[in-house]
């Protein structure tokens, strides 16, 4: 009897996109986590590559705990929750709208689509100059920087979620008497809102990945300017803090999106992840 239900979870644990209970899948996340701190401390704790190069991981625990106790610290962390907010933002009020645009009108599409898919290709470091040249070196130019990183993305993202929503749907409700605009505003948008959701989530974490390269404009705080500072004084440890610190606020992020995919959208499948 116990060698089925090994083999039933065994088949179920490998078969393709099948249900696992959640202690195993938290108990693969402990796992990765664990090899890869394991990994860390051999390659710093055996010297086999310069602690200069890679601290050990009690002394970057030892430095988080003193930028935790610092107000310098947190006025970068401010400061970087700013930037990202903004320019994830901007983005979201310009780009939903224009994706569900191109996503519903074929000649909407046609006018922002193909510049849209070229432009995409462009790094948002590319365009640092000239905001520097349009925006200055202020506040807002870090913030561009981020939207450039996001807008472009989101816009295409958006167009494919409107895309997607069943054609059944708006021809049902035009059936039922409803107008284009009644159709757009309440079938078509409600239809697209849950796979609008998981975009907005990937969205944020491009947002995150941005920072550092929006930080470079003319930054005097923010966590990625912080961890280019520490970079010219070799403080590797406050650099691992300045990364850690992102992926901690970009994962706070995701799992507030997270859950409100699940409070908002209980029904979908993805609702239970």
């Amino acid at each position: 009897m116990e060698t089925t239900m090994k083999k039933r979870r065994r088949s179920t644990l490998f078969a393709i996109r099948g249900d696992i209970n959640r202690s195993t899948y938290i108990s693969g996340t402990v796992l990765i986590v664990v090899l890869a701190v394991a990994v860390w401390s051999v390659l710093s704790y055996g010297n086999l590559v310069n602690r200069t190069f890679l601290p050990t991981p009690d002394a970057v625990l030892r430095q988080f705990a003193i930028q935790l106790q610092s107000s310098v610290f947190w006025h970068h962390v401010g400061m970087s929750i700013f930037r990202v907010g903004a320019g994830f933002l901007l983005a979201c009020l310009l780009g939903i709208p224009l994706g569900i645009l191109a996503g519903t009108f074929r000649f909407a599409e046609a006018l922002l689509v193909p510049p849209t898919e070229f432009i995409r290709y462009m790094p948002a470091t590319a365009f640092i100059p000239l905001i520097m040249v349009w925006a200055g070196i202020g506040e807002w130019a870090k913030v561009v920087v981020i939207f450039i990183g996001c807008f472009f993305q989101l816009l295409l993202m958006v167009a494919d979620n409107t895309r997607s929503v069943s054609g059944d749907l708006l021809q049902t409700s035009y059936t039922l008497g409803a107008n284009r605009w009644q159709a757009i505003e309440r079938v078509l948008i409600p239809a697209l809102l849950p796979d609008l959701m998981n975009t907005l989530r990937l969205i944020i974490g491009w947002a995150w990945t941005y920072l550092v390269v929006a930080e470079l404009v003319a930054a005097n705080s923010g966590l990625g300017f912080s961890i280019m500072k520490a970079q010219r004084f070799l403080n590797t440890d406050q650099i691992f803090v300045g990364i850690i610190a992102i992926g901690l606020l970009g994962l706070l992020t995701d799992r507030t999106f997270a859950y409100c995919h699940r409070r908002f959208f209980p029904w979908l499948e993805g609702g239970r992840r």
